[in-house]
């Protein structure tokens, strides 16, 4: 009987080798990769679940030059562009220079942008009153608050990419109404920025770290991440949180104490969005003018 089950138990292992490889490859060709279609320094992709479409925030140029050409794209789940310029900077009727994280709240549209936070209505477009940040100088990550209000990280970077020293986290009302709850000129450049439920998790640039804070005010660290150059955070369907690396070019899942690579080999992943209806994790390349759609 001995070998009969050595036969089997081999088997099963190889047909366990077989599906694994088959899921992956599945995976692999369920992705789509848009590219080629005119992005212009893709920096932050956001589902907007009312519409069911992708927004795709096109820096154009310097990240830090008031130039007023950043442009936000639509996009189809299918991967088709629906309209590349939706929001074009180089409109009469629109100021937008060089756009990084925006989030949605009801029917406004969010964006940072450089030393504002512009507002758009939605599903129109037409752009709202913006709201300056005085102080800062690096407008990066942005999340929805609990009410009418974001939080925004304000990387604290100047031409060069060199340090600025206005490292901040803000809270910002759509009455133009500023909070600094963070601020310090040593804290690693924030980017990433998420609030859930109350707690403010903060990925950093500079070095491989995640904090969270509660509505209190106090700060946990949280286990060090696989690589430093955190860019987007985000939460997935399954309450896990997922944060890319331009140091490890990868997608991290956070759960339980633990870190996952979901994706690699990835050329400068930024500030990413979920599509909860599908299932899947939104990244831009922010050097190779693509966008990644992933399934999860």
């Amino acid at each position: 009987m001995k070998p009969i089950q050595s036969f089997k138990s081999s088997l099963l292992v190889l047909l366990a080798a077989f599906w694994s490889v088959t899921a992956m490859a599945n995976q692999e060709s369920a992705r789509i990769m848009v590219s080629d279609v005119g992005f212009a320094t893709p920096e932050s992709v956001e589902y907007d679940a009312a519409e069911d479409v992708y927004l795709v925030s096109n820096i154009n140029g310097s990240p830090f030059e008031a130039d007023d050409n950043g442009f936000i794209s639509k996009l189809s789940p299918e991967g088709k562009v629906i309209d590349l310029k939706w929001i074009d900077g180089a409109s009469d009727n629109v100021q937008l220079h060089a756009p990084k994280g925006m989030t949605i709240i009801g029917n406004k549209l969010f964006v940072a942008d450089i030393t504002q936070i512009r507002v758009f209505e939605l599903p129109s477009g037409k752009q709202l009153p913006s709201i300056n940040v005085q102080g800062s100088s690096f407008l990066n990550g942005i999340t929805a608050g609990n009410g009418d209000y974001v939080y925004v990280s304000d990387t604290g970077m100047k031409p060069g990419f060199k340090s600025s020293g206005t490292d901040a986290i803000y809270k910002v009302w759509e009455n133009g109404k500023v909070e600094t709850i963070l601020k310090d000129p040593n804290m690693g450049r924030p980017n990433g920025i998420l609030n859930d439920n109350g707690d403010i998790y903060v990925v950093f640039f500079s070095t491989a770290k995640m904090i969270k804070m509660d509505e209190k005010g106090h700060i946990t660290e949280m286990p060090k991440p696989f690589g430093a150059r955190l860019d987007g955070l985000v939460k997935l369907p399954d309450g896990s949180l997922a944060m890319s690396s331009w140091e490890s070019s990868s997608i991290d899942v956070y759960k339980n104490g633990e870190y996952e690579t979901i994706a690699e080999f990835l050329n400068s992943p930024a500030d990413m969005g979920v599509d909860t209806k599908r299932n899947r994790l939104l990244i831009p390349l922010f050097n190779e003018d693509k966008v990644l759609i992933l399934p999860l």
